[in-house]
């Protein structure tokens, strides 16, 4: 499993990147075609799926157009078997300040993200 955690790794910072970048297509590549993403506004449960979220990209200024800093680390890692695993992480976009919870699996194609849950605090 030891090349298993190099690849989860390499997964993550290409999302990472992707985030950052607001680059679909690295986007594209680490979410699965089938993953939604999940949080809490309002008390309400909201459920994106991958190409809805994506479709939102590009029109918004995004964080490295903006020159604003970069702070993205992996928090833990658990993998359970050589098909499946979860990350948290957090990411920062000022002035939004993400902690996701990413299930991962391994098809025949590599690591993919079949959910994003997260939650966002806005810091003024």
């Amino acid at each position: 499993m030891h090349n298993d955690r190099n690849d989860i790794e390499a997964l993550l910072q290409t999302y990472f990147d992707g985030v950052y970048e607001d680059d679909s297509r690295k986007l594209r590549q680490v979410f699965h075609e089938c993953s939604h993403l999940f949080t809490v506004t309002d008390g309400r449960l909201i459920d994106v799926s991958r190409d809805d979220w994506l479709e939102t990209m590009g029109p918004r200024p995004f964080a490295e157009a903006q020159g604003l800093p970069r702070h993205d680390w992996v928090i833990t890692v658990d993998q359970s078997g050589p098909t499946t695993a979860w990350a948290k992480v957090s990411c920062q976009l000022p002035p939004r300040y993400f902690t996701d919870y990413l299930t991962l699996v391994k098809p025949v194609d590599g690591w993919r993200i079949v959910s994003k849950t997260y939650r966002t605090e806005i810091k003024e």
